[in-house]
């Protein structure tokens, strides 16, 4: 600490022989989370936290050791060097640091003793503190207590163990992931509970709790300052369905008032979130492809982890992905089906058969991308994909568009393999697409995550794809009712019909399932469960 002067002045507990957290941290090169698993494995002895004596540290609290933490983190470092595991420096190190301690932190009801932390995990993580962070940390020992040491440094903290308030928003700004704290301590109620996407809009919930809470505007304040990074002030006007124009006109005096060049990530308010003037939160945004997470820290408490697990980017967002809350949205569901699969597989080798199902699925992914299909859950040799209208205004368009597309790459993948196998098969992909409102959600499966719907739009696609014969596209009245005039007048679609031994294609008609006849008489009772269904055959853009 320098006086006014320039001169040196020594605090109180300098004179004692005693080094603030800051000042270790800082001269090791130590990450707090790595400080923190060596005192939970006893290499070193818990701080003694006080209030600071340095005026310009802003913490209430900080943690303070004895001199002798320079020499313990030397011999960690050369134990590690020489290639020891963790638990076999622990050891090494536990006796003699116990003893140290006792020594220096005799056990008197005047010494505050703590530990840095309740999480461990490995010094190489590459978390990185945050502007405006407080280093100060009031020690909770109930969390603290038989810990046991792994047997690697990899010990990492899951998005379930994040204890503070934090949630996922999407680009839409509903919240598709939140964590109990966030319920209790910032909305005081359940927000899982809410199935319809558009009601979990942060602005939407944020306005409904009003004057009813101290945390209201400054919340409404920081989620401003991450809409002005990525939208224009028009757009608040659809910021959520019903938004009345006094909303529309208080929100945009807030983003007048937002500083549109700095990065919503220094933000640096802090807020009352529970109504206790001693609990203060500080805010933290984290962007990420598929949405945006806030975390809401403790002021006077360090992240306790929460830099090391953000680090871990694609660990993370598969954790909340997982975890997405179910919601009840309209999209279109395209069920796919290699036809005459198990005869294809009977007559390949196993491994030319596997390299024709992998080639068709690569052949096909690029065309999904282009009109935002989002891979499903699926058994045996088909797919499913989503078309949300989340993600795109036109999802039912889309969906057209794409099974169009990918019959036409189906036809130029047959006519290689007739090629270059000297076969006479011709390859079909029957598609069924079907429209719906419904929950949906994630699977969890290793090593990805699975989409699904539940209800019957996925079972009808489903239906329609074992309909489907010759690389046919079905789809159902329902669907083509949504699609705006004038792109129903973009599509060539209809009923093929018998006359004269002859097949007809009656236009812009549909026809119920039981009334099909196809050419080679596939419609039979099988069929019962969709029988009265009202569809239509797709054939191409006019």
């Amino acid at each position: 600490m320098l006086s006014k002067y320039g001169e040196s002045i020594m605090t109180e507990p300098e004179k004692a022989g005693l080094i603030s957290s800051i000042a270790v941290l800082a001269r090791t090169g130590l990450s707090r989370a790595t400080l923190n698993n060596y005192i939970k494995m006893g290499m070193i002895p818990p701080p003694i936290v006080k209030k600071p004596d340095d005026p310009s540290v802003k913490a209430k609290q900080i943690g303070y050791f004895p001199d002798s933490v320079w020499g313990i983190i030397e011999k960690i470092k050369l134990y590690k060097k020489e290639g020891r595991s963790m638990k076999e420096i622990g050891s090494l190190l536990s006796l003699k640091t116990s003893n140290s301690s006792k020594e220096r932190f005799p056990e008197t009801p005047n010494n505050n003793v703590g530990k840095f932390s309740d999480k461990e995990y490995p010094e190489n993580s590459q978390g990185k503190i945050l502007e405006k962070e407080s280093y100060s940390d009031p020690m909770n020992r109930r969390e603290t207590q038989d810990i046991p040491i792994p047997e690697t440094n990899d010990i990492l903290l899951t998005i379930d163990e994040l204890q503070y308030p934090s949630y996922l928003i999407n680009r839409k700004f509903e919240i598709e992931w939140i964590n109990k704290e966030a319920e209790k301590i910032i909305f005081g109620r359940s927000i899982r509970s809410i199935k319809i996407a558009e009601e979990r809009n942060i602005f939407r919930l944020l306005i409904d709790m009003g004057s009813s809470s101290e945390s209201y505007r400054p919340m409404v304040d920081f989620h401003m300052s991450i809409f002005a990074q990525g939208f224009q002030k028009k757009e608040i006007e659809r910021l959520y369905p019903a938004v009345t124009k006094n909303e529309i006109c208080m929100l945009g005096e807030l983003y007048d008032r937002t500083d549109k060049l700095s990065s919503p990530a220094a933000f640096e308010a802090y807020i009352n979130l529970s109504g206790d003037p001693e609990k203060i939160y500080q805010p933290h945004k984290i962007q990420f492809r598929e949405g945006i997470l806030c975390v809401f820290t403790p002021a006077d408490k360090m992240m306790q982890g929460v830099l090391e697990l953000l680090s871990l980017r694609g660990r993370l967002i598969h954790d909340l992905l997982k975890q997405r809350l179910p919601t009840q949205i309209f999209f279109t569901v395209m069920v796919a089906d290699l036809q005459d699969s198990v005869r294809i597989c009977a007559e390949l080798p196993p491994e030319e058969y596997f390299a024709l199902i992998n080639q068709i699925w690569k052949c096909m992914e690029g065309t999904f991308r282009k009109y935002y299909g989002v891979y499903g859950k699926h058994t045996g040799d088909g797919l499913v994909y989503y078309f949300l209208k989340d993600c795109d205004s036109n999802y039912i368009m889309n969906a057209i568009l794409c099974a169009m597309e990918l019959r036409e790459n189906m036809k130029k993948l047959s006519n290689e393999w007739k090629i270059n196998k000297g076969w006479f098969n011709d390859l079909f992909l029957n598609i069924g697409i079907n429209e719906g409102e419904e929950y949906f959600g994630m699977i969890p499966a290793a090593p990805s995550i699975e989409f699904t719907a539940l209800g019957d739009s996925i079972n009808y696609a489903g239906r329609l794809s074992d309909i489907a014969r010759y690389g046919a596209i079905w789809t159902t009245k329902n669907l083509m009712s949504r699609l705006c005039e004038e792109d129903r007048k973009k599509i060539l679609y209809g009923i093929r019909r018998k006359q004269h031994d002859r097949e007809v294609l009656i236009e812009n008609v549909f026809s119920r399932v039981m009334d099909l006849d196809p050419p080679d008489g596939s419609i039979s009772c099988k069929f019962n469960d969709i029988s009265t269904l009202s569809v239509t055959e797709v054939l191409n853009l006019r």
